[in-house]
């Protein structure tokens, strides 16, 4: 069996999704196993709760092993939470080989220079991505390998977040009995899933809506050039309904899945919902358009949000493909059509795609983008760039013996820059 398997997991503010899949010789990437469990230890993206979390990790990542029939040991993880910050920098260096050539080792190292920036102490560089190479003044340059020059630039997109954050996610992995292979923004892994490549190249701007968190991701020139996480987003949605209503938060979050609409035009008949009292009060029925205009003016303010980011980052005008709505905050209807008007761009509902088999209709949902776009990633990590080719698997199937799966053993770790890159981060603290 040729099949290299990789488990991501999307540690969510209102679920934890655990996905396994594996690419076969032919390159598919097939789903084999999911497991969702509900998430009560985030608070807006970020960890303020180990044991609830570990709880939930280990429910939905046991699950996906039982639908795949596999042994999980080690996973790739999604990072979110509004303490993410992106900026742009610059790095130099002469080549030295004698004829000249640019190599990948000096491509490392020219990124390893860009990260020599002054950043405060208690954050940490999550990605490097690089927007373009400069080899002797000339840019536009995408690969400088096997190119001829002396001195080489290149302009890179960091991205960091708190490295107590960071290691909060961490510390919950490794106490549900796992190893972290590596750990992605999510914003990014989300894109992998949900965009096109023809949209990177002419500028599509990605907005995930979560439970916690809205995350945003602008491409451009087959890039990325901007990201952004913010912490409005579905609960807030909910809580507006709870208070408005003065109903459960569990009913409320029902009412928005069941009735709710984002556009209060978008209402056909004025139906009429029966909505239990609180503390043995008798039940009161409202109006469908009246739950509309509780949640429009949040989902309103979400986009406009959304896109002050955007504008900040100077592509707004440069979006030619427009937005890409994803996550499960998107699935009230009329999200997209909403999110045209406010953002004043075409805007289209993004699902899940590059799978090959498996189980991919279950997972073909804007909730499931996050974690499909982190086994994408973990099957190809250098899709960000300045990452290390997959070098082994993160679960073995149970019906296989250990000698036979190879590289793939317990606690090894699966991305050479990982263990590097970790050791130094929690070491520091």
């Amino acid at each position: 069996m040729n099949e290299r398997i990789v488990v991501g997991v999307d540690i969510g503010t209102t679920k934890v999704c655990a996905l396994v899949a594996a690419a076969d010789d032919w390159g598919r990437i097939n789903i084999l196993g999911i497991g969702v469990a509900e998430s009560e230890g985030l608070n807006r993206g970020v960890v303020v709760n180990i044991d609830k979390t570990v709880a939930a990790v280990q429910e939905a990542v046991h699950e996906a092993e039982r639908s795949a029939g596999v042994s999980v040991h080690s996973l790739v993880v999604g990072i979110a939470g509004d303490h993410i910050q992106s900026f742009q920098s610059r790095g130099v260096i002469t080549i030295s080989n004698r004829d000249g050539e640019i190599t990948e080792r000096d491509v490392k190292r020219l990124l390893d220079d860009t990260m020599h920036v002054a950043i405060p102490a208690d954050r940490e560089i999550l990605h490097v991505v690089p927007q373009e190479f400069i080899v002797d003044g000339q840019d536009g340059v995408l690969d400088p390998v096997g190119m001829c020059g002396v001195r080489l630039e290149t302009n890179v997109h960091i991205i960091t977040g708190l490295v107590s954050a960071a290691k909060n996610v961490y510390r919950c992995i490794q106490k549900a009995g796992y190893e972290v292979a590596d750990i992605v923004l999510e914003p990014l892994a989300s894109s992998f899933s949900v965009l096109h490549q023809d949209e990177k190249e002419v500028g599509v701007a990605l907005i995930d809506i979560g439970g916690g968190t809205t995350d945003i991701a602008v491409f451009e020139d087959n890039t990325i050039r901007h990201t952004a996480v913010i912490a409005v987003a579905g609960n807030k949605v909910t809580d507006d309904i709870r208070k408005g209503l003065g109903v459960m938060r569990d009913q409320a979050e029902l009412l928005k899945c069941r009735f709710g609409v984002a556009v209060v035009d978008l209402v056909d008949t004025d139906e009429e919902i029966t909505i239990p009292g609180v503390g043995g009060r008798p039940a009161k029925s409202i109006g469908r358009s009246t739950l509309a205009q509780i949640i429009q003016p949040r989902i309103e303010e979400m986009l406009e949000i959304a896109a002050i980011e955007i504008k900040r980052s100077g592509h707004m005008r440069h979006l030619a493909a427009g937005a890409v709505i994803t996550g499960g905050g998107s699935l009230v209807p009329g999200t997209a059509e909403l999110a045209a008007e406010v953002l004043g761009m075409e805007t289209r509902m993004g699902l899940p795609a590059g799978l090959g088999g498996g189980l991919v209709q279950e997972v073909s949902d804007p909730k499931f983008a996050t974690a499909v776009g982190l086994v994408l990633y973990a099957l190809r990590p250098e899709v960000i760039g300045g990452a290390t080719p997959f070098n082994g698997d993160m679960g073995t199937r149970m019906d296989l013996e250990p000698e036979l799966v190879g590289a793939g053993a317990p606690g090894e770790p699966l991305f050479n820059r990982i263990a590097t890159r970790m050791k130094g981060w929690f070491d520091e603290l």
